[in-house]
């Protein structure tokens, strides 16, 4: 559905004859100044301590560019609000939304190291995109990640110290202009930091945005397997961190058809609008933008819709009978992922799986749990299932004695003290994306790698995830509670007594994705294969720029979306003082 503010009011538009040109129809309407495809991630405060980040970038950039009252600016995303659906607004039942109409049922090709499988890849599909079905972990990457960006596009101003603060015109001399803009950060400008009493002491609340329209914090709560999973770790020398994201790093319903281009422009070619429908085969309409162009899609769906616009591999393109705009052949390619391995083991306690009831009792805790969410915002399921996680090198000696793994691993990481590793904890144990929960009451615990599995060497480095989770499990205090001598074969007790070599052809049977695809318009050097420069905009054409995931040059060593936050923050500062309007802190 559509989403425009037309001098300073907002409304969301479901005729689109209001805004729109019907194709095939003379009727005039009035232009937009920017047209934003793809509507994820709304910009207003949320009611628990935690941040909703995926699809991110559309509502971020309509929302900031919106600040300017003579700014015209229409979203267009494919689905309806995702407000309207009650488990969009409880943490820890987002997975109740997959296999329905609000999602894109996507599926991988087959996987050459996951036995040639093809893997479940949900994205979310209403206002508020995957942001809406994800698990709400705010932590945004490592600093080395940042500073490759910059090495990669040429441009400083991606370096983690450049990005993570706000770069501001300002007549003052340039010493104070530097002093000031320390104090601010594209990070801390979307946050609003909410502190918990139980470690005050711990997290510098200064250093943390304090009036951003995103609520981050601790959870009110933590369940008790992710406490033992946080003190296990320290007590097999993973050292503690209260807060991943500082210097320091993370270690211790319209559809859019096409883009329109003007061919005939001097220069190249430039976008002027985008073409959309309610269904596949319902009529066209057009809307059509004065400045710019903003394609926030994802991952997946920006490069499609470059691609039905003409921009792409132009051999393609003729081969599927789509006129050829600008051949830009990168488009589409260097997709990137996180794959996780997911384990289970037999809880000698009680979890929460009524969320997922197995009886009449486990009904009724859940709609009391329910009401006491709706009610109070506390309970059972406040929580987003992953409370805690650490961040790891395959090659610690500390964690990985090379007495015990003599092998040498290839460093695949942006910088020396960037992890290529994250080990997390779930309050139970799951199955199929969480579509299944186990009768019994269990523990989860879950490997990712923090790169895609391109080398056989990549498997090993899960090899190792998966074994130090196993010396996790066996360290105090998570020891007591997991019982490992449960021989039910649904659950992993077993895989401890496996060779390496078996362990990784397990993995590779059972490995899935954490849904954090990227890099399919990259930002780099075009003969690199860039799809954007560093200031986003596509490379052949005018007027037009990708602000979301799709342009990260490497994925970031940690959960996706808060980079993309900062990202179109960044973006419509430049937008801000391209066309016009002042930038604001």
């Amino acid at each position: 559905m559509p989403l425009f503010s037309f001098k300073g009011s907002s409304k969301y538009v479901t005729d689109f004859s209001r805004f729109a040109q019907r194709v095939g129809d003379t009727k005039v309407v009035q232009d937009f100044d920017f047209i934003i495809i793809g509507g994820g991630s709304t910009l207003t405060p949320l009611a628990f301590t935690l941040f909703r980040i995926a699809r991110t970038a559309g509502c971020v950039l309509a929302s900031r560019l919106s600040e300017n009252p003579n700014f015209r600016v229409l979203v267009l995303e494919a689905g309806g609000s995702g407000k309207s659906l009650i488990f969009t607004r409880i943490p820890s039942a987002f997975t109740l939304l997959y296999h329905t109409k609000h999602i894109y049922e996507l599926h991988t090709e087959q996987q050459a190291s996951a036995n040639n499988r093809s893997l479940y890849w949900p994205r979310g599909k209403m206002l508020g995109g995957c942001s809406s079905v994800n698990a709400e972990m705010a932590q945004y990457g490592a600093p080395g990640d940042f500073d490759e960006w910059a090495r990669i596009t040429g441009d400083n101003s991606w370096a983690w110290v450049n990005f993570q603060r706000q770069v501001i015109p300002s007549p003052l001399s340039p010493k104070i202009v530097l002093d000031f803009l320390r104090q601010f950060s594209y990070f801390r400008k979307m946050e609003k930091y909410v502190p918990n009493p139980k470690y005050t002491k711990e997290i510098n609340a200064k250093a943390k945005g304090s009036d951003g329209p995103v609520t981050v914090g601790y959870f009110t709560s933590l369940h008790p397997q992710c406490e033992d999973f946080v003190t296990s770790c320290t007590n097999v020398d993973i050292p503690f961190s209260p807060d991943f994201n500082t210097s320091s790093g993370t270690r211790g319903v319209s559809r859019v058809t096409k883009i329109i281009f003007d061919t005939q422009a001097e220069g190249a070619p430039r976008a002027i609008g985008v073409e959309f429908a309610k269904s596949k085969n319902g009529p066209r309409y057009r809307a059509h933008a004065h400045m710019e162009v903003i394609l926030s899609a994802g991952a997946i769906h920006s490069p499609h819709i470059l691609l039905l616009s003409g921009v792409g591999d132009s051999n393609h393109l003729k081969d599927v009978k789509i006129d050829v705009v600008h051949d830009l052949p990168s488009v589409g390619s260097r997709l990137v992922d996180h794959p996780v391995m997911d384990l289970a083991f037999k809880d000698k306690g009680t979890t929460p799986k009524f969320i997922r009831p197995h009886s009449l009792l486990e009904v009724f805790q859940f709609i009391s749990a329910i009401t006491s969410y709706l009610t109070s915002r506390t309970g059972a399921l406040s929580t987003n299932v992953a409370e805690a996680a650490a961040f790891v090198r395959s090659d610690d000696s500390k964690l990985f004695p090379p007495g015990e793994y003599q092998e040498k691993i290839n460093d695949t990481t942006s910088a020396e003290d960037s992890p290529d590793l994250e080990l997390f904890s779930t309050i139970m144990g799951y199955k199929d994306h969480g579509r299944t929960m186990y009768p019994v009451h269990t523990v989860g615990l879950h490997a990712v790698l923090l790169r895609y599995l391109a080398e056989p060497e990549d498997v090993k480095k899960l090899v190792r995830g998966v074994r130090l989770l196993f010396k996790i499990s066996k360290a105090e205090p998570l020891a007591s509670r997991v019982d490992h001598t449960n021989t039910d074969p649904m659950l992993d007790s077993g895989l401890l007594e496996k060779s390496d070599e078996e362990l990784a052809e397990v993995i590779k049977e059972r490995l899935t994705t954490l849904y954090h695809p990227a890099g399919t318009c990259r930002m780099a050097p075009r003969q690199d294969g860039g799809v954007v420069d560093s200031e986003l905009r596509v490379y052949g054409v005018q007027g037009l720029r990708v602000c979301d995931a799709s342009v990260y040059p490497i994925i970031v060593s940690g959960h996706t979306a808060g980079a993309v936050y900062a990202m179109a923050e960044k973006l419509s500062d430049m937008l801000k003082s391209q066309y016009g309007s002042p930038v604001q802190a």
